[in-house]
C-alpha cells in the first residue's frame, strides 16, 4: 500500500497518514549510470542492480545503462538524463577505492553531494550505489561476496523512492490537499 490513512489502525500511528513506497518495478524507467573506473567491481554492481529490478517487474526495454568514466562523471550524466527527462529513477554505480591522497575523499564527496543535490531538486528519484571503500577486498565483498551485492540494493532503493514520490505526487493532486494553502 502506497498511502493509508491510518484510520482504524491501532498503535503510535493510528489516524495518522502514512506514505510509503512499494518494492514493483513494474513500468517504472529507470537508468543504471555506471562507471568504468574499476569496471571489474562496478560490472558485478550492474549485474545485481539489473537483476534486482527485473526480479521485481522491471521490463528490460524500460532499462537503460549510461557507462562514464569514472564516479566524478556519474553527477553530470544523471543530470542529463533528468534534463532529458522520460525517467523515475537513476540508480549511480561506481567504485573507489582509498590511496594515499586526498583525491579519494574529493570524488567521493562531490559525487554524493551531485547525486544529492540532483535528487532534491529533480523530483526523480536517485539512488547512490558507489562504494567506498578502503581495500579492494571491501568493494570484492559488497559487489556479490560476504555482504550482498549494493548494486541490487541501490536498485531497489531507487524503485522505492520512485514509488514514494509517486504516492506524494497522488496526495498532492487530490482535490482539497493541503499543497499551497500553508506558507
Amino acid at each position: 500500500m502506497a498511502e493509508s490513512s491510518g484510520s482504524g489502525e491501532q498503535g503510535p500511528l493510528g489516524g495518522v497518514r502514512v506514505i510509503e513506497g512499494e518494492l514493483d518495478a513494474a513500468g517504472l524507467r529507470i537508468a543504471l549510470v555506471v562507471s568504468r573506473w574499476n569496471a571489474f567491481i562496478t560490472e558485478r554492481l550492474l549485474e545485481g542492480a539489473t537483476d534486482a529490478l527485473v526480479r521485481h517487474g522491471a521490463a528490460r526495454r524500460d532499462l537503460e545503462v549510461v557507462r562514464v568514466p569514472g564516479a566524478w562523471e556519474i553527477p553530470q550524466a544523471a543530470a542529463r538524463l533528468v534534463d532529458r527527462g522520460g525517467l523515475d529513477a537513476i540508480v549511480a554505480l561506481g567504485c573507489l577505492l582509498r590511496g594515499d591522497t586526498i583525491h579519494f575523499d574529493l570524488i567521493a564527496g562531490e559525487c554524493a553531494k551531485g547525486l544529492s543535490a540532483l535528487g532534491c531538486k529533480s523530483g526523480c528519484a536517485v539512488a547512490f550505489g558507489v562504494l567506498t571503500t578502503d581495500t579492494l577486498e571491501q568493494s570484492i565483498h559488497r559487489a556479490g561476496a560476504k555482504y550482498g551485492n549494493k548494486g541490487a540494493e541501490a536498485a531497489m532503493a531507487a524503485v522505492e523512492q520512485a514509488r514514494v514520490n509517486q504516492a506524494i505526487a497522488r496526495v498532492d493532486a487530490r482535490p482539497g490537499s493541503a499543497r499551497g494553502k500553508r506558507r
